[in-house]
């Protein structure tokens, strides 16, 4: 079959859609990205916050237009919107022909092949427990790439439904992500992007102690011109991984912290671990260590309880 991929949301997402991409083609089937004329698309979409479902529900929109002009033969729905709302899709949105949710981007397959048959797939395997390493096909331009070092999350703050899309944390192996970091790099990437739902996190749950600094030492010294870091946790930046990011010169002095917000109560409504005094500590420390450093965070305003004073 021809199979057209479209991915939504973040690049954690980007990466699993590669690695679907990278199934399809060992099973035999010519995977492209553009659902004009494709036999079946695969739409991987983002449920996180409201403007991303309603990105997704418009590309279901527009391939169902697709479909009905008979451009197009089957459409898959993949991802968290998927995952979080799979009832409502398949009630809401007949054009879907099938459903695979966050545990099941491994049976993309299975799904192709039930959908050609003429079935309507709803794969939902378990949320934590997927698998992270295999092929991917690199769907970035040719000099760049991510390295998803972590599925999931247990940080678990008040406003954020990933851990109940994503599962628990879990850290891919340091063997594997060293063994996929050197062929990226034997295929020319020169900027590699470290990114997990929590980079700092790496290593807590398989080797029972934070192991991010050790990671990046060794990326360090493969063939990169490039590493940059996404999403680091503000109270899991210790002085070690400080350290390394300050005196690796391949390791971009650009980093995004989410603090979320400073003020004490709402960051403990938020179920956030840190405080203001603490935040500015860090920021401080960080900024001493590290000359000419970047730092992008986020924040949220209009949590239940904040008023004036918070905000």
């Amino acid at each position: 079959m021809k199979v057209a991929f479209i991915s939504l949301g973040c690049a954690k997402n980007l990466v699993n859609t590669e690695q679907m991409m990278a199934l399809a083609r060992q099973a035999g089937h010519t995977v492209t990205g553009e659902p004009a004329g494709a036999d079946v698309a695969v739409l991987n979409t983002c449920g996180f916050i409201e403007t991303a479902k309603s990105e997704a529900i418009e590309e279901i929109l527009k391939l169902a237009a697709l479909k009905e002009s008979g451009r197009l033969g089957k459409l898959l729905v993949a991802g968290c919107l998927a995952q979080r709302y799979q009832g409502e899709v398949l009630t809401e949105l007949p054009e879907v022909d099938g459903l695979l949710g966050t545990g099941s981007y491994t049976d993309i397959v299975c799904a192709l092949e039930e959908a050609a048959s003429g079935g309507r797939p709803a794969l939902f395997g378990d949320i934590n427990s997927t698998v992270e390493d295999g092929a991917r096909i690199l769907s970035t331009p040719p000099y760049t790439a991510y390295l998803k070092i972590a599925e999931g999350c247990d940080n678990r703050c008040a406003y954020c439904v990933i851990p109940s899309l994503r599962g628990r944390y879990r850290s891919r192996s340091m063997e594997s992500l060293l063994r996929e970091a050197r062929e990226l790099a034997e295929q020319g990437v020169k900027e590699l992007i470290v990114v997990a739902q929590d980079i700092t996190r790496y290593g807590t749950d398989l080797y029972g102690r934070r192991r991010l600094a050790e990671l990046l030492t060794e990326l360090c010294k493969q063939d990169f011109h490039w590493i940059r870091l996404h999403y680091l946790y503000p109270d899991e930046v210790d002085d070690t991984l400080i350290e390394v990011i300050a005196s690796q010169p391949k390791i971009v002095k650009y980093l995004d912290i989410p603090i979320q917000h400073v003020n004490d109560g709402i960051l403990r409504a938020m179920n956030r671990r840190d405080t203001k005094e603490e935040i500015a500590a860090l920021l401080e420390k960080l900024k001493k260590r590290i000359p000419g450093l970047v730092l992008r965070t986020s924040i949220i305003c209009g949590l239940p309880g904040e008023g004036e004073h918070e905000f």
